[in-house]
């Protein structure tokens, strides 16, 4: 059952509020205050900490997102024993069916109001005493929960798994990504297993359940994101068969955003140019080079030096001819290269424009577009209205159809959309244009296209670590990634 908005999800939750409220109002006036007080919210927070026996300030930490949810769930404990409720299951049940346990505790003649649960007057009249396994229960599921709440709403750990982005980032770098800059997403499959993203370990089935799928909101961040930011986000293409992943799990990517709502993107040459504005190439970007020798065979430890792997596996240096490579290179390492006295030539491996490559989006056959001459098109924005044609059908269709929750059929060349032929189509999403800085090893949005926002993630911050695993015992950290910002 997926809910739109957020009329549809106060609809399906009013009872439940009705009958939270219901009893907050019966448990208020066994502790001799008015019911009506449960009514008014935030006051009615106020009201249980006072009645709790906490300081009245603490009302401050209602209003300080994410931290007023571990607060909540400790006013709400601290709220029950007051009425004699000290047991495990019956926190757990005032904090997750508080719309069940409120309205029972409430209308039963025998519970009572025994006085302010966190002063020592309270714990003096009615000790309880935890057994070791409720002390350890109590401390793993604060645990748990709080550190589901800093990785929903506040800072995530990511390892870089694959070398798309290097050497901006390399395989082994394991950095932070904020999820409070763009703003934090609120969760769209809530039922799941901690600390599990799509799938449990060992047994590999799903860690999600998807009985109960919320609509996209997100919690508003201090900046919008901006082109040449690192950005993670859910791989849009696994809503697809044989995945079909609700959007908060599909696989997380990171790459660079490059075009931003509205603007109109372009690749010439292997030259992105935004808004007829050339890009900025990211300063330890990648591209393969094709270089010619005098037939001198190379010393491996000089592309060693500069941090190039020669192994054969990884594919970034390959040898095409008795005096002909093809090497994956940073523009300073190639300048370092055309020095060598044995390199008579060496130059940018591109694609020349007209040999158009299926695998590149939209993989239509009218658009002979390849990775290193693209576009141009334009970037979807929210609320923009495209004119459906032949040649802009093939590149929005998918965002229209897939992202945005669309019947679409296509009769003789024109869209159908829920049953009523379109010419045009207004955009209820922004979207964003997302590219490897490993631009020949990187499966990005010249292969699939847009990435919704709905995706995002979240903004990379820093490499806190960074491993090596190809190092020697004393090289397998690399020792100056330590703490490096992401730009």
């Amino acid at each position: 059952m997926e809910l739109g908005g957020y009329f549809g999800t106060l609809l399906l939750c009013l009872p439940l509020i009705i009958l939270h409220v219901a009893g907050l109002w019966k448990l208020f006036e066994k502790a001799g205050r008015p019911g009506w007080e449960a009514l008014i919210p935030v006051y009615n927070f106020f009201i249980m900490i006072k009645l709790a026996g906490r300081p009245s300030w603490w009302i401050i930490w209602y209003f300080i997102p994410v931290i007023n949810i571990i607060v909540g769930i400790g006013v709400v404990i601290d709220f029950v024993k007051c009425y004699g409720k000290f047991r495990f299951w019956e926190h757990a049940a005032a904090v997750v069916l508080s719309f069940v346990y409120f309205p029972l505790w409430g209308f039963d003649k025998t519970t009572k109001y025994l006085g302010q649960s966190a002063t020592p007057d309270f714990r003096q009249r009615h000790p309880y005493k935890k057994s070791a396994g409720r002390e350890w229960a109590d401390a793993i599921i604060f645990a748990v929960v709080a550190a589901t709440l800093i990785r929903s709403f506040l800072l995530e750990a990511y390892t870089i798994p694959t070398g798309s982005m290097e050497k901006s980032l390399l395989i082994g770098d394991f950095l932070f990504v904020s999820k409070v800059n763009y703003g934090p997403r609120v969760p769209m499959t809530p039922i799941a297993f901690p600390f599990a993203h799509h799938t449990m370990p060992i047994i590999g089935t799903k860690a999600y359940s998807e009985l109960i799928e919320l609509g996209y909101h997100r919690i508003p961040g201090f900046e919008k994101i901006e082109r040449r930011d690192v950005v993670v986000f859910n791989y849009p293409m696994e809503a697809d068969a044989p995945f079909n992943r609700p959007v908060d799990k599909r696989e997380n990517y990171i790459k660079r955003c490059i075009a931003i709502p509205g603007d109109t993107l372009n690749i010439v040459q292997a030259n992105v140019y935004v808004n007829g504005k050339l890009s900025e190439k990211p300063q330890y970007g990648q591209k393969f080079y094709y270089i010619r020798t005098d037939g001198t065979d190379f010393n491996p430890q000089a592309f060693k030096d500069l941090g190039i792997d020669i192994d054969p596996e990884v594919g970034d240096f390959q040898r095409i001819g008795a005096d002909e490579y093809r090497v994956n290179l940073t523009r300073e390492n190639a300048d370092a290269i055309k020095k060598w006295l044995n390199v008579k030539e060496i130059h940018p491996v591109i694609l020349p424009a007209g040999s158009g490559d299926a695998s590149i989006f939209p993989n239509n056959a009218r658009f002979n577009w390849n990775q290193d001459n693209f576009g141009p098109l334009i970037i979807p924005k929210k609320g923009w209205t495209v004119q459906l044609d032949s040649t802009t059908i093939p590149i929005y269709k998918r965002s229209i159809e897939v992202y945005e929750g669309n019947k679409v059929e296509e009769n003789g060349g024109q869209l159908v959309i829920n049953g009523k032929p379109a010419t045009s189509y207004t955009f209820k999403l922004d979207y964003y244009w997302m590219m490897g800085d490993n631009r020949d090893n990187s499966l990005d949005s010249r292969f699939w296209g847009f990435v919704p926002e709905d995706h995002i993630v979240g903004k990379a911050l820093f490499v806190w670590m960074s491993w090596d695993s190809k190092g020697d015992l004393f090289g397998k950290i690399r020792w100056k990634r330590l703490f490096m910002g992401i730009h």
